[in-house]
């Protein structure tokens, strides 16, 4: 299966996320927030198959991640997540380096469903 990383600054939302995407026989890793994702994603060279992020985070929100990434590793599948209608505009600037929006609150099979999505095309 894939290499994902999920970008979560909520304890529960981020291992709600991970359980499942690994449950779903992913490797998993994870961070607090997009300073330490973006450090993630530098010590490993973009070695991801897909970081699911979300958007409005302490320190250094989704966005500003997805920026620094898309700058650095050009190819690295990008999917953020947002409970906030507002945040989910700020993404449509992205385009192109993000996949999509994941609406909050999601289902398990809604997560499955749009991870797959992403990683198949």
């Amino acid at each position: 299966m894939a290499k994902l990383l999920i970008v979560e600054d909520d304890d529960s939302v981020r291992n709600f996320t991970a359980r499942a995407l690994s449950a779903a026989g992913h490797t998993v890793e994870t961070a607090g927030d997009g300073l330490e994702g973006l450090e993630r994603i530098n010590e490993t060279a973009g070695d991801y198959d897909l970081v699911l992020s979300d958007i409005r985070m302490p320190a250094m929100d989704g966005i500003e991640m997805a920026r620094a990434v898309a700058n650095a590793f050009p190819g690295l599948r990008l999917l953020l997540m947002t409970g906030y209608a507002d945040q989910r505009e700020r993404a449509v600037e992205l385009e192109g380096t993000v996949k999509g929006v994941v609406n909050k609150p999601f289902t398990l099979s809604e997560l499955r469903q749009r991870v797959g999505e992403v990683l198949a095309a």
